[in-house]
């Protein structure tokens, strides 16, 4: 019998990204799908590459209460998802949530960095941070799965197998990220008017993006020790994707080919993790689940070079989210998700 699923907030592209994939995923059904601006209307209303496809009425939030599911997914804005989390904290269903509500480590971090009150505070005692690749095994226990950010994962598996293994210095560590527009959610913004975005490139969040906690929280958690980390993160006038070059001083010797080793026995098997022998192009992930590595050291400058590649609206946020569902009901971690990248 499949499960059921609902998808809270399913208007935005994280929502509609969810629905195309579990539309098509074996093992569940879409129950209920949820939008207070649009109830009433058909989802393919909203998302006209739907039509034929999934015509679900759109309910207003409210109907979680009564719905019979499994599993629902809150595509919601950050510090809207923690009050759904407060209220179905006893449901007989699992929640994963791919807002920032849930992703750090205390509720003071979390008013620190996004300058919100958090109103569920003991929603951090349960939340699992749901980053396959680390935390398979509790995710897979977990009621309450906090979905990565998009630059936090394309970033935390390029540096993971180093901080793992203690094979750099932790007091400077440099993540340098360029992301698509879909990045900044489907509401309209002056940072992300076409006139604003084409044929332009510039820097934002400089020092103070909620994402550098998020990405040195994970990392310290990993390596079991304080760093210091500069993350600054870019907008590309692209659509959607995200590449990462990280910068890192070995704490001691490593040569090429022993980086190169690291990264191939570390992510031997994680199936959505590839290590390339080129840098990679976003288009070499477009539209799947995969993060593309390339790692190298330069031995005139003494530093790791490390560039990741991913979808921000698929491996950093809505297929992530899916493989993490099917690690929570036991299902194989790639059900649902052998979409092959779409390029060009």
């Amino acid at each position: 019998m499949p499960k059921k699923i609902a998808i809270i907030g399913a208007t935005g592209y994280t929502g509609s990204e969810l629905a195309r994939i579990l539309v098509c995923h074996p093992e569940v059904e879409i129950a209920l799908i949820t939008s207070q601006s649009h109830s009433g209307k058909r989802f393919s209303d909203i998302h006209p590459f739907f039509r034929d496809i999934l015509e679900t009425e759109l309910q207003t939030a409210d109907k979680l209460a009564e719905a019979k599911i499994d599993l629902a997914f809150l595509a919601l804005p950050h510090g809207v998802s923690m009050t759904f989390a407060e209220k179905f904290k006893n449901a007989n269903f699992k929640i994963i949530d791919l807002s920032g509500d849930f992703r750090l480590n205390t509720p003071e971090s979390y008013e620190e960095w996004y300058q919100k009150e958090h109103t569920f505070k003991e929603g951090f005692e349960k939340a699992i941070y749901g980053l396959p690749e680390l935390f398979g095994d509790e995710i897979a226990e977990a009621e309450l799965v906090a979905n990565p950010g998009c630059y936090p994962t394309s970033a935390i598996l390029a540096l993971l197998p180093l901080i793992r293994e203690n094979l750099i210095e932790p007091s400077c560590v440099i993540i340098d990220s360029k992301s698509g527009t879909t990045g900044a959610g489907v509401k309209a913004k002056a940072a992300t008017h076409f006139s604003n975005v084409n044929d332009n490139f510039k820097a934002y969040g400089l020092k103070k993006h909620r994402h550098s906690i998020e990405i040195q929280q994970v990392l310290e958690k990993a390596g079991n020790r304080d760093l210091t980390l500069q993350f600054t993160p870019h907008l590309l006038p692209i659509d959607r994707g995200i590449l990462t070059t990280a910068y890192a001083k070995p704490s001691g010797f490593i040569s090429e080919e022993q980086l190169k080793s690291l990264y191939r026995s570390f992510y031997a098997d994680k199936p959505f993790v590839r290590l390339v022998n080129s840098p990679p192009a976003v288009k070499d992930v477009r539209g799947s689940n995969y993060c593309d590595f390339f790692a190298t050291y330069d031995e005139r400058t003494n530093n790791i070079i490390v560039i990741s590649v991913l979808d921000n609206l698929v491996k950093g946020a809505a297929r992530q989210a899916v493989q993490n569902m099917n690690i929570m009901f036991g299902f194989d971690e790639r059900t649902g998700l052998h979409m092959v990248p779409v390029n060009p």
